[in-house]
């Protein structure tokens, strides 16, 4: 029997997160090096199985199942394409730099205050989420994956409702009044959506017999599986509700906002950057293989919603006063990026799409850390209460501008090669909606300089004078992160090669060929 490998990687930040939280409370630092320790354990196992997956094998890798409730059909079935692997190595990436970044965010408020939940509980929430987000990627059993797609709703209410921003200039209890709506709308929203994709779920089964995922996909293709046209599209809207609302996109949005403005930047990081990619991810998975027909009826309106969430998300960040309400909406903008690129159905599209989910991931968290550690000093997320940092923080300032041109998809660095795919895949086959979705590039450039501008530049405000620069550690969170988005955006070929296989095979599911270029190269 061979070591199971994913099961492994999902649950050793499970261990992990039980471990921290039974460290004794007067142990906050053990308690912190322990959830680090476990994320880079974490990490390498990620790397692991990154190294053993070969992208020109068979679809589905490194398998394992087992029966678990066999009266229902249900397995503990886990298995990684090219996309999954991607997306498990971002995320296993991503956590220990969380952990690190937010090392002082869940302490007391003051020697001896009580009013901040233990230490612990912070550091094991994020290695719960972790757990689970890895083991959705993982997932392909249905009802499995249905589990820990609504599970990991636990810990990230607690994350958001119980250890939210300190910036609040309106006195605590207050603050805690905000962060509790927060995390009620955030909660509301995506168990709304779990409730629906539950029916669906159960209609799958009464139509498949089972709940795996390869085994309906592949009856299906062998004829073996018919569906009526009513029936599948029912399926279909009840799964994409769900991941539209994780993902999020327009007009299932209204929750991020929120829950990104009264989280911590590590937390906000893990929201964007983390969980909803889970949404875009199962859209891939489990849309388009076991409702080919349903996803290119669906494939109009779906497009229209995502410029929308382009344009709208783009126009609201240009507005905002709230750095982190910015950033919030500006992550809607690029989701529906995401969500365009994976329905325009064509090859460039959806390994843009696959790309965007990594790579929108590095940037966000480079952007949303510096922010952190911005209001952290300032005790403010209002722009207005910033000006001139460039002059006495110059590394926090040359961090914050990379990550937003990084945002705004600035040639060399990683978003503009997976935005340049999106937007081409998108117009060879939907030119209207492809020019519409370039004026939220343009959009992108106002909301990011505009920020760095008034933020950053001009006179140094006196409450600003005395702003330390970034510390060693907060350089150790964002330096190697940097580093990354440079490598990709000149280099993005070792992701590509990744998951362009899983993309053709995608693109096959959905029986769609690329469109032929109107005029030849020349031989």
């Amino acid at each position: 029997m061979s070591f199971p490998l994913l099961t492994a990687t999902a649950a050793l930040p499970a261990i992990g997160a039980i471990a921290t939280a039974a460290v004794p409370a007067a142990r906050r630092t053990a308690a912190k090096w322990l959830a680090l320790l476990f994320s880079l354990a974490t990490l390498a196992l990620a790397i692991t199985v990154l190294v053993r997956f070969d992208p020109d094998g068979d679809r589905y890798q490194l398998t394992e199942s087992h029966s678990w409730i066999a009266d229902f059909g249900v397995r503990y079935e886990l298995g990684v394409d090219g996309i999954a692997v991607a997306l498990i190595a971002l995320t296993a990436l991503l956590i220990p730099f969380i952990v690190l970044a937010g090392w002082h965010d869940a302490d007391p408020l003051e020697k001896g205050s009580k009013r901040w939940r233990p230490t612990q509980g912070f550091f094991a929430l994020i290695l719960a989420v972790e757990a689970m987000v890895i083991i959705s990627f993982e997932a392909t059993d249905v009802f499995l994956f249905y589990i820990f797609f609504e599970a990991m709703l636990i810990p990230m209410y607690f994350l958001i409702g119980g250890f939210g921003d300190r910036a609040h200039k309106d006195g605590e209890e207050k603050a805690a009044t905000q962060r509790s709506y927060a995390a009620v709308k955030f909660l509301l929203y995506n168990l709304a959506g779990g409730l629906i994709m539950l029916a669906a779920v159960i209609g799958l089964y009464v139509v498949a017999g089972n709940f795996s995922l390869t085994e309906i996909a592949q009856a299906r293709a062998n004829g073996e599986l018919e569906m009526a046209t009513s029936t599948e599209r029912w399926l279909f809207l009840g799964f994409f509700f769900a991941f539209a609302v994780k993902a999020p996109l327009w007009p299932l949005h209204t929750w991020l906002p929120n829950a990104m403005q009264e989280s911590t930047a590590p937390v906000a990081v893990l929201i964007t950057a983390v969980v909803d990619k889970v949404g875009t991810f199962a859209m891939l998975r489990f849309c388009l293989q076991l409702f080919p027909e349903a996803s290119k009826w669906a494939t109009p309106v779906i497009l229209v919603l995502a410029v929308i969430s382009i344009i709208y998300g783009a126009l609201l960040a240009v507005g905002q006063r709230d750095i982190k309400r910015l950033i919030s909406y500006a992550s809607i903008s690029h989701f529906g990026f995401i969500v365009m690129g994976i329905f325009a159905m064509t090859s460039q599209g959806q390994s843009g799409a696959t790309l965007y989910m990594v790579n929108h991931g590095i940037s966000t968290a480079v952007l949303m850390l510096i922010a952190g550690f911005l209001i952290s000093r300032r005790g403010s997320r209002l722009i207005a209460d910033f000006g001139g940092v460039q002059k006495v923080a110059p590394v926090l300032a040359g961090t914050f501008l990379i990550g937003g041109l990084a945002t705004l998809s600035l040639p060399g660095l990683a978003p503009f090669v997976s935005e340049f795919l999106v937007l081409v895949g998108t117009f060879t086959r939907y030119p209207v909606i492809g020019i519409i979705a370039t004026f939220g590039i343009v959009l992108a450039a106002l909301y990011t300089l505009v920020l760095y501008q008034r933020t950053m530049t001009g006179p140094v405000k006196p409450e600003v004078a005395t702003m330390p620069d970034l510390r060693v550690r907060e350089i150790a969170v964002v330096a190697p992160l940097v580093v990354l988005l440079v490598f990709l955006g000149v280099y993005p070929k070792p992701v590509t090669d990744i998951v362009n296989p899983a993309v053709k095979q995608t693109m096959s599911d959905v029986d769609m060929k690329d469109p032929q270029p109107e005029v030849e190269a020349a031989k």
